[in-house]
C-alpha cells in the first residue's frame, strides 16, 4: 500500500535526508514537502492531495510546529491526520505540549545519519501497517 506523507521541514538537508531514506529502502510512498507551517496549511486547505501522515519539525520560521499543530487539530476535516514530530528539541515542555495537542509520536532527530535512517525506517514500517481515518 502506498501512502501519502507530508514532510513539513524548513531545512533542505533534512528534507533530502528523509527522501533519501525512503528511496534507499525502496519505499514507494508519495512524499510531499513543505518548508513551513503556512505553506503546509495552504496545501492542506486546497485538499489537492491529503496526506495519510504528517511528519513535522517544531523549529521553523513564519509558523512553528506547535502553532501549525494547533490549527491542524482545530480543523474538523484534518484533526484525525496523524502527526509525528521530527525535531532536534528534546525539551520536556515541547514534548508535553505536543502530546497534549494530539500528536501520534515524537522523535528526536539523531546526529548520525545511520541512526536517523533507522528511526525513519521504523516509523515508515509502523505506519505502513496502520489503519487510517479517512475524512
Amino acid at each position: 500500500m502506498s501512502l501519502n506523507f507530508l514532510l513539513i521541514e524548513d531545512d533542505e538537508i533534512e528534507r533530502l535526508k528523509f527522501a533519501r531514506v525512503l528511496q534507499k529502502n525502496g519505499y514507494n510512498h508519495n512524499l510531499i514537502e513543505k518548508e513551513n507551517g503556512e505553506e503546509a496549511l495552504k496545501f492542506l486547505e486546497s485538499k489537492e492531495q491529503l496526506p495519510d501522515i504528517i511528519f513535522l519539525d517544531l523549529n521553523m520560521p513564519k509558523m512553528n510546529g506547535l502553532e501549525f499543530l494547533k490549527l491542524l487539530k482545530s480543523n474538523s476535516s484534518l484533526k484525525y491526520t496523524p502527526v509525528v514530530i521530527l525535531s532536534t528539541s528534546n525539551n520536556h515542555n515541547d514534548l508535553k505540549e505536543s502530546y497534549e495537542i494530539g500528536i501520534a509520536g515524537y522523535i528526536v532527530k539523531p546526529l548520525k545519519y545511520d541512526d536517523y535512517a533507522h528511526k525513519i525506517k521504523c516509523l515508515v514500517e509502523y505506519w505502513s501497517v496502520n489503519e487510517f481515518i479517512k475524512t
